[in-house]
């Protein structure tokens, strides 16, 4: 049962990170700046640890 709520965690985990990678990388886009532009890749960044710590408190 542990093992279920271990992989379902992680799986939420890895979906943050995914999800608010691109949601992060777009938001520059908004205002013109590239994807893979400095602003971009901060974005890329905080996105993601904005989703993992998000999932992370979805998930306990």
């Amino acid at each position: 049962m542990a093992y279920t709520s271990d992989m379902s965690r992680k799986s939420l985990i890895w979906i943050g990170l995914f999800v608010g990678s691109m949601i992060g990388g777009f938001i520059p886009e908004l205002w013109g700046a590239g994807i893979f532009s400095f602003s971009g890749t901060l974005g890329s960044a905080v996105g993601t640890i904005l989703g993992v710590w998000l999932a992370f408190k979805i998930s306990n």
